[in-house]
């Protein structure tokens, strides 16, 4: 018994031992880089993209590394850029605000494509078969790498709004099982003219997070047929990560004033059994991964304005868990902020995470 504890508490020493590493970080004078997306093509090949502000002026803005990170370097798009799609190791989907670009050299070189207006991601299951979201509830489908998409019907029978529905994220667990997720938020009645709640905090605490509708389309026979579900609730589905085990965790986000700015659901979709397993007020999860190894991540952030989330940067922090249940912090470079955290895997085990203040950051293990 006793060496068996002894080894549990080697393990569990061994796993502390984990901590989060500045790999790149634009820090120019009047200059900001802003990054929404991160992606790995292969273990050597990673793509973070986004747009660069200077003074008045924005443009599309590329982060590559081609020698597994260990360095990266800035480079141009031809839009700013809202989200990445790979396939394969050398395919690479970018959506921009007016166009779908699609490279196939691992985003040295980029060609503009046909695309549905308002969508926000795509995702390729190979480089035929993909599939679209966005706004005005748009979800599309192609089976000839994007030169035609046509709408899918389950979405369309939704019944909400389209001018307030939005699906925001595509996931597969495998080749058969994959989700689409969104929702639809009414608009707010106002009085006299808008002004950001950044300049008044009291307008977010006096208007409470509202219920919407959480919609979410499932396939399990590889995308040919979806069946939508939809239920009120309050905040709004933003992630969904798969593991081949059949688990996964998703993130549901609070706009307004709430007592917890997100939380984690463990989902597990052979079953359709889902649990909250994370929320806490100090911290808005933006991000979550179950790693190959079976390990979970949540990457978010400080929130500034514990009433009424404000668009100010705050701490980046990490958590970890085995069991996807138990989580502690990990150790994160003090200079790492931003408002969004994102992840991703480049395979044998290595984790990523971007932030929207022009950082990324590796998982290193000593």
């Amino acid at each position: 018994m006793r060496a068996g504890l002894w080894l549990l508490a080697l393990a569990a020493a061994a796993w502390c031992g984990e901590r989060w590493e500045i790999r790149f970080f634009h820090d120019e004078d009047d200059s900001r880089l802003v990054l929404n997306d991160l992606a790995f093509l292969s273990e050597e090949r990673g793509v973070a993209c986004g747009a660069l502000v200077e003074r008045s002026r924005e443009r599309g803005a590329l982060v590559t590394s081609f020698d597994g990170g260990r360095t990266w370097s800035l480079g141009w798009a031809p839009e700013a850029c809202l989200s990445l799609c790979a396939v394969g190791k050398a395919g690479l989907w970018m959506v921009a605000p007016r166009a779908a670009y699609r490279s196939e050299d691992g985003g040295r070189t980029w060609k503009r494509v046909p695309a549905p207006e308002g969508i926000l991601r795509v995702y390729f299951r190979d480089e035929e078969r993909g599939w679209a979201v966005g706004r005005r509830k748009g979800v599309y489908e192609t089976s000839d790498g994007g030169k035609t998409w046509q709408r899918v019907g389950s979405a369309e029978q939704v019944r909400a709004n389209p001018d307030h529905t939005c699906f925001r994220w595509i996931a597969f667990a495998d080749r058969q099982h994959g989700m689409i997720v969104g929702g639809y938020q009414g608009p707010r009645r106002q009085e006299g003219e808008p002004i950001p709640e950044w300049l008044d905090p009291r307008m977010g605490e006096r208007q409470r997070e509202r219920p919407g509708l959480g919609i979410v389309l499932e396939t399990r026979d590889g995308g040919q047929n979806w069946e939508a579900s939809v239920t009120t609730m309050f905040g709004q589905i933003t992630r969904v990560r798969f593991s081949p085990s059949g688990r996964a965790l998703a993130v549901v986000e609070f706009e307004r004033s709430f007592e917890w700015p997100s939380e984690v659901f463990l989902l597990d979709w052979r079953t359709g059994g889902s649990e909250r397993i994370f929320r806490r007020a100090d911290l808005a999860i933006t991000d979550v991964v179950i790693a190959g190894d079976g390990r979970g991540y949540l990457a978010g952030v400080e929130p500034v304005g514990r009433k009424v989330r404000l668009p100010v940067a705050g701490k980046v922090r990490v958590l970890q868990s085995e069991n996807l249940r138990d989580w502690r912090e990990a150790e994160v470079d003090y200079r790492a902020f931003g408002r969004r955290a994102m992840l991703a895997e480049s395979g044998s085990g290595r984790l990523w995470l971007a932030t929207d203040a022009g950082m990324i950051l590796e998982r290193v293990e000593e």
